[in-house]
């Protein structure tokens, strides 16, 4: 009988011991959970629909899963998955474009008499802190697009984030560009203030800023937009929580500005001085393929006065010369009959 507490003592022992090992394994299960990174497409779930151009000119044409640190990840921000898009001012960029990017591009292509619809919520985190105040697109970032793919592939939509550095508040505005009549030399783009200024508003000089918007949208604050091109006529709408909702009605198929006459005082007081402005097709955009864009399109580079530290990636990211957007959710897709 004296081997009974012996013998109890060593099955407890056992069970204790397994107890513990168990513990260890649930552990490290969790630990290797909660190391495990999550991909773009894990928190916005359309980008198999899509390629993509980084800043350091990577591409990638199966986002599944994809992402690349510094550029295109997941961050968490009070328990909601936000995908990053961050680009230099300098970097590798396409062959049409001086502008370094971080950007989705439709892989479906559509006209506008057949359309189609994009949305996205985001916050801008970070524009370019260095420039030129009398630059349009300087200390500026492209967060959504329709891009031609035909023709002189021009952009008939534009979405712009811009803050002068020294300003709490930003601008939201959209840019159409012309579809040119004859060749492309005179084209301009027309720009609409969604809160705060347009495009056109600018400093005197390189180093002083206009006054600041007292309706704009400060960095780090949520926006939405919804581009929906139906049966060719193009309806945006952009929403933020306490500014007033704001919509707009343009027509992709037949031109605005078919004549001299017709071409906005806008243009004339922006570019006159500088070139020829010419006016639009009059179908402007009729039959053209054309794919939206989305991410950061960043607009500061050299030719706006912006620093590169001589295309230093890491000292651009350091020294504020850069674009970093945010979006939580976003979609793309077939357009829909506009509400009444």
């Amino acid at each position: 009988m004296k081997k009974l507490p012996l013998i109890i003592v060593a099955i407890l022992a056992i069970v204790a011991c397994k107890n513990e090992s168990k513990k260890k394994e649930e552990s490290s299960a969790v630990s290797i959970t909660n190391t495990i990174k999550k991909a773009p497409s894990d928190v916005i779930p359309f980008m198999d629909k899509w390629k993509i151009l980084l800043g350091d000119g990577t591409k990638s044409e199966d986002l599944v899963g994809f992402q690349k640190d510094d550029f295109f990840y997941v961050e968490t921000e009070n328990e909601t998955d936000w995908v990053v898009y961050k680009t230099p001012n300098s970097g590798i960029t396409s062959k049409t474009s001086s502008n370094t990017r971080t950007e989705l591009g439709e892989k479906r292509h559509w006209i506008p008499e057949e359309g189609g619809k994009l949305t996205g919520t985001l916050k801008v985190k970070h524009v370019s802190t260095t420039g030129d105040a009398t630059k349009s697109s300087a200390f500026s970032v492209v967060v959504g697009q329709i891009h031609s793919g035909a023709g002189h592939e021009n952009e008939p939509l534009k979405i712009y984030y811009k803050k002068f550095p020294s300003h709490t508040k930003g601008s939201v505005f959209w840019n159409y560009e012309i579809n040119t009549k004859g060749d492309n030399a005179g084209r301009w783009d027309y720009s609409t203030a969604v809160w705060g200024n347009d495009f056109s508003k600018v400093g005197k000089d390189a180093t002083t800023a206009p006054n600041e918007p007292l309706d704009g949208i400060a960095l780090d604050e949520e926006f939405s937009y919804e581009v929906n091109v139906y049966k060719g006529i193009m309806y945006l709408t952009f929403t933020s929580e306490g500014h007033k909702t704001v919509t707009f009605t343009k027509n992709l198929i037949k031109t605005d500005f078919p004549t001299k006459a017709s071409i906005p005082q806008q243009i004339i007081d922006n570019y006159a001085s500088r070139r020829k402005v010419s006016e639009e097709r009059e179908i402007a955009y009729a039959g053209e393929i054309n794919y939206f864009k989305q991410g950061a399109y960043n607009q500061a580079n050299v030719k706006t006065g912006s620093k590169i530290y001589e295309g230093d990636i890491a000292k651009q990211y350091e020294n504020g010369s850069y674009a970093e957007v945010w979006f939580k959710s976003a979609t793309v897709g077939a357009s829909t009959a506009p509400k009444n």
